[in-house]
């Protein structure tokens, strides 16, 4: 029996590169060797979506980006969060045994107190929860998650804990994987970690001036052309280093500390390396664009595939908890 992989993406507009190598690359990475699961967290995105339009569209949008990237609907389970009531059935049990204080430690709850964000909702409150819900609800052995997600997953492991400890054992112990070369990208500003909320993105599926403009303004030292450059501390050769060859990383490397290379030849080399190394996925895009019933159908055969696990791992929790006669 292969180990169960699960990862979720919030449907909140174009991926860029950030997204791509902290969640999109590792899930489609393990499908050979992995039974993975990927789902769209609709219901999560609703903490911050209050148009419906925008929300379908988005939703659409990133099943396009998953499916030109490389995720195969033949060996992944691929579907919509909201199609499966168990979600939000599990995570208000979960909730039930969740310690206040719990919540109260999560990064994204006090990051929201700390920015003084208007109106913070209990949904925001409780996302921990509804998060564990999705990763118990598949028993999956694996979660690959960005730097920022590892709590959520550690959060996932207490409460199955929990659960274990007071209904008898039903929930697998998670572990999270987040290569640490990828932890964190950084983002265009060269100081936060790429964000949609900083403006600090490069966009995967931007249209080819548009991702000019996002690689070009990438902020670099005052270092003048002629001098060396230290290529370890320079966000472009950073991000250059996500996507190149090893001989073409030292070539690169080279150029930095030799002098007489600027950081605008840099800042070319990186948007060529960009459209040759995403090309393949753009233009698949597009004609996947094309055809949306065949995306329909692929969440709809997903939603089934994972509606068969969902439901025997909830008629298990319903039984302990006293929930069926």
């Amino acid at each position: 029996m292969k180990k169960r992989a699960l990862t979720g993406v919030k449907p909140s507009g174009t991926p860029h590169i950030g997204n791509y190598l902290g969640a999109m690359k590792p899930i489609i990475d393990l499908q050979n060797d992995y039974e993975t699961f990927v789902f769209i967290a609709d219901l999560h995105s609703l903490t911050t979506v209050r148009n419906a339009e925008e929300l379908h569209r988005n939703t659409l949008d990133v099943a396009l980006d998953f499916l030109a990237l490389g995720l195969d609907p033949e060996r992944t389970v691929f579907y919509r969060q909201s199609d499966l009531h168990e979600h939000s059935e599990l995570a208000w049990i979960l909730s039930c045994i969740t310690p206040f204080g719990l919540m109260e430690r999560a990064h994204a709850w006090k990051d929201a107190l700390a920015t003084g964000k208007k109106d913070p909702t209990v949904g925001l409150f409780t996302y921990p929860v509804l998060m564990a819900a999705d990763i118990l609800l598949y028993q999956a052995d694996l979660v690959p998650v960005g730097k920022d997600q590892k709590q959520h997953v550690e959060i996932a492991r207490d409460l199955a804990e929990k659960f274990n400890g007071i209904f008898g054992e039903t929930f697998k112990l998670p572990e999270e994987m987040t290569p640490e070369e990828i932890a964190s990208i950084v983002g265009t500003d060269g100081e936060h970690k790429m964000s949609k909320s900083y403006n600090n993105t490069i966009q995967i599926f931007a249209p080819e001036e548009e991702l000019k403009k996002q690689i070009m303004g990438i902020k670099t030292d005052s270092t003048p052309v002629e001098a060396p450059k230290d290529p370890d501390t320079d966000t472009v050769f950073k991000i250059y280093s996500y996507l190149a060859t090893p001989p073409e990383i030292e070539n690169l490397r080279d150029k930095y500390l030799s002098g007489g290379f600027g950081y605008g030849e840099a800042k070319k080399m990186l948007l060529t390396k960009y459209l040759e190394h995403f090309g393949p996925a753009r233009e698949k895009r597009i004609e996947l664009a094309k055809n949306l019933g065949y995306l329909g159908d692929v969440l709809k055969s997903g939603g089934e595939k994972a509606k068969k696990i969902a439901s025997g791992t909830m008629e298990q929790v319903r039984q302990r908890t006293g929930l069926i006669l």
